[in-house]
């Protein structure tokens, strides 16, 4: 079961971070179902921004704040009334949050717990999907693909942070959103777990696509910091369209699904580094390489992979992208963008091409 066009139209929905990556695509796909979308992000994270380039301010509200000033958060809440946040605003690096531990515990665990105040003060919502990722697991490397009941954990302050934001929305749930008083509150509350994603659009800093893209253009090799590292790679799109059949779920069934979901791909496209450089500078063309950097790096998890089974049978909700076209439509993306294409009409031309495929 795919994203449903007639729920989202005319719904008032709000994205926190849709200045980002993620966030600005899934700020498109919204405005092109016809939501009232409000967004509340920082200003764009990186230059360029996929949410300049798309020029997505102009079919929103786009207010430009910190999560961590829960009045402001509070205030846009009470005057945009929203009826489904999806809450994605995050410090989103782990070797960003080796330098920056405490604004990354700041903005993902105070972050989740402004969101969530300004939703329980307000009145009026009726779904959150609060999207964490897949390394708020404990993570000993066993080989052993995550599900939504293992041990939350998190060896850097990025992963830990995240698996402080599920404790948050698990206690916010018992506390004030509880399923079984779903009728005084009226509040279904969900969490995400998605895997690595990729995608045109993507200019963030220590990020694999991006790093790849900016050495194919310049010709020069890729530097890898860990070759061997195992990921659970995914299209942005993937768990974009998770959520969004979440929140749909939230609405229609509430307390039914307000738990935690896994995001990530088919079990063989949790694949090495190494094997997604080479693939995309297959699809590059020419002179596209990499090198590894033999220095000595922040601990990084060497293995990751995700249990997406009761997403496929709860939420009818599958991957529909394959590792090898994900990577054809990043590469693709990209290298129109290089040519002067407009991005808003290459973004949306993808959107639309998943959610047919996916219907």
């Amino acid at each position: 079961m795919g994203v449903t066009p007639a729920f989202w139209a005319g719904r008032r929905v709000l994205v926190t971070g849709h200045t980002g990556f993620k966030g600005s695509w899934l700020s498109l796909w919204l405005q092109h179902l016809g939501a009232e979308l409000t967004g509340y992000a920082l200003a764009p994270p990186t230059e360029p921004s996929l949410f300049e380039a798309a020029g997505l301010e102009s079919g929103m509200t786009s207010v430009i704040a910190d999560v961590r000033d829960l009045e402001r958060l509070a205030a846009v809440v009470r005057e945009r009334r929203p009826e489904v946040v999806i809450h994605m605003a995050a410090q989103p690096l782990v070797r960003h949050s080796y330098t920056h531990p405490v604004d990354t515990f700041a903005t993902n665990v105070m972050g989740t717990v402004h969101v969530l105040e300004a939703v329980r003060r307000s009145g009026g919502v009726r779904a959150v999907v609060n999207v964490t990722s897949d390394k708020c697991y404990d993570n000993p490397e066993t080989g052993q693909a995550f599900r939504e009941a293992d041990p939350l954990g998190g060896f850097d302050p990025y992963s830990g942070s995240k698996a402080c934001a599920e404790l948050v929305s698990a206690a916010y749930r018992s506390s004030f959103f509880a399923p079984g008083r779903h009728p005084d509150h009226g509040v279904a509350l969900a969490t995400a777990r998605a895997g690595n994603v990729i995608g045109g659009g993507d200019w963030a800093r220590d990020r694999l696509v991006p790093d790849i893209v900016a050495a194919f253009a310049a010709g020069r090799p890729v530097i890898l910091r860990s070759p061997g590292a195992v990921r659970p790679w995914q299209h942005v799109l993937e768990p974009l369209a998770g959520y969004l059949a979440l929140g749909e779920r939230l609405w229609a069934g509430g307390p039914a699904y307000a738990e935690a979901w896994n995001f990530g791909p088919a079990d063989e496209d949790a694949r090495p580094v190494s094997w997604i450089v080479e693939r995309m500078a297959a699809h590059w063309g020419p002179g596209a390489r990499w090198e590894q950097d033999a220095g000595r790096h922040p601990h990084e998890a060497g293995w990751l992979h995700l249990d997406c089974a009761k997403a496929r049978a709860r939420l009818g909700w599958a991957p529909r992208l394959g590792l090898e076209q994900a990577l054809a439509w990043t590469v693709d993306w990209y290298k129109a963008h290089a040519a002067g294409a407009d991005a808003r009409a290459a973004t949306l031309r993808q959107i639309l091409a998943y959610q047919e495929m996916a219907a």
